[in-house]
């Protein structure tokens, strides 16, 4: 089995360079990530708070975006170093951090946890789709 053969087969799917192959592939293992990363907060939270460290849902839920920034650098790393991926990724930067702002903005009445999760998960969707989408675009108009 050849080494594309098995690239194809993992997932998420990736190209001969190791980059993310489609939009679903990056959403999918980018949210399947924060998903763990909230269950894991959730799970610390639990544990601090029955032994008296504290309230529940107090600590920033922002902290569930750690496995999606991962898969998101993993996939940056992959791109030839250049403009393209430069611009791309400081687009979705801005854009998924300033939507999750707003969304945080709008949950400011939840527990931190919670205004921070759902923060972090509009971050994770608006950076997969602006950083897939422009890469790709970027990376045929420059080279």
């Amino acid at each position: 089995m050849s080494t594309e053969e098995q690239q194809q087969r993992s997932f998420p799917r990736r190209d001969a360079e190791g980059r993310i192959l489609t939009l679903g592939d990056l959403l999918g293992v980018s949210l399947a990530g924060l998903v763990i990363g909230v269950l894991a907060l959730v799970l610390f939270e639990w544990a601090f708070a029955t032994m008296g460290a504290g309230g529940f849902g107090r600590t920033n839920g922002w902290l569930a975006v750690i496995l999606p920034l991962w898969l998101f650098w993993d996939d940056f790393r992959a791109w030839e170093f250049g403009a393209a991926r430069v611009l791309a990724a400081l687009a979705g930067i801005a854009v998924g951090v300033l939507a999750g702002l707003l969304a945080a903005g709008l949950a400011a009445g939840l527990p931190p946890l919670f205004s921070g999760a759902l923060a972090a998960a509009v971050f994770t969707v608006v950076y997969a789709v602006i950083w897939f989408h422009g890469v790709h675009w970027l990376a045929r108009r420059t080279g």
